[in-house]
């Protein structure tokens, strides 16, 4: 005969199961949400990973180094200038190249500081990968630390110029104005430069690729920033950042 303890105990075996497998359950659910949360904090990946270009070492940049409106981006642009131009905006200190179907590619740049800025038309004569850089007699008037560069400084990651220089004519002749690389990623969207047009080394390599020499460049002025800045808010969707 069964004793009253040992029905009791068979009757609850049941009850015992069903809560356990609940309570497994609610852990697994647990864990799981603990795992999407952790993933959802992950850090994205870097849109300017390290790179090594013709034997030079380009470090990564970080992501809070920069503000993200600066990043390349595919964006939609209203223009006048046909395919392959490239704009520069020093006042949002942005350049596009034009694209086909009213988009450009975007970067940010850093522009001339009060007194080094310019605007106008010139094409690109020539390109150059890792280049020489020479600093003009009126930079080294200003700065005579820089005599000793009189002749060139270098190829390499400390060179001002960076990974890439696109040489800028006007009529025939050399403005000595420059769309380059940097080293400085905290200068990206800001007045610093001595007149010439800078883009993250990453961001120039990229540039260099898509054009070639012979292109427009047209610096715009602030009037005209002003209204392409308008037309663009316009037309603004969701930027298709590249990487």
């Amino acid at each position: 005969m069964t004793s009253p303890l040992a029905a009791l105990r068979a009757a609850a075996r049941p009850c015992l199961r069903v809560l356990c497998a609940a309570g497994l359950t609610l852990l697994l659910a647990a864990c799981n949400q603990a795992t999407l949360q952790q993933a959802s904090h992950a850090p994205p990946r870097p849109q300017y990973p390290a790179i090594t270009d013709r034997a030079h070492k380009i470090p990564a940049i970080d992501a809070g180094t920069i503000d993200p409106k600066y990043l390349k981006q595919r964006v939609r642009y209203a223009t006048q200038h046909p395919p392959g131009t490239i704009v520069v905006d020093p006042y949002a200190r942005f350049l596009y190249l034009v694209q086909e179907s009213g988009f450009a590619m975007r970067y940010g740049v850093g522009v001339g500081r009060d007194g080094f800025g310019w605007s106008g038309t010139a094409d690109i004569r020539r390109k150059a990968q890792w280049p020489t850089w020479t600093p003009p007699s009126a930079m080294i008037a200003r700065q005579p630390e820089l005599e000793k560069y009189r002749a060139g400084m270098g190829a390499g990651i400390e060179n001002p110029l960076g990974a890439r220089a696109l040489y800028l004519f006007q009529n025939g002749k050399d403005t000595l104005y420059r769309i380059h690389g940097t080293n400085e990623p905290e200068s990206i969207g800001k007045n610093v430069s001595s007149g010439c047009i800078r883009l993250l080394n990453q961001d120039v390599i990229d540039l260099f690729d898509r054009v070639p020499v012979g292109s427009r460049v047209v610096v715009v002025s602030e009037q005209e920033a002003r209204a392409a800045s308008s037309a663009e808010a316009n037309l603004r969707t969701p930027a298709e950042v590249s990487r």
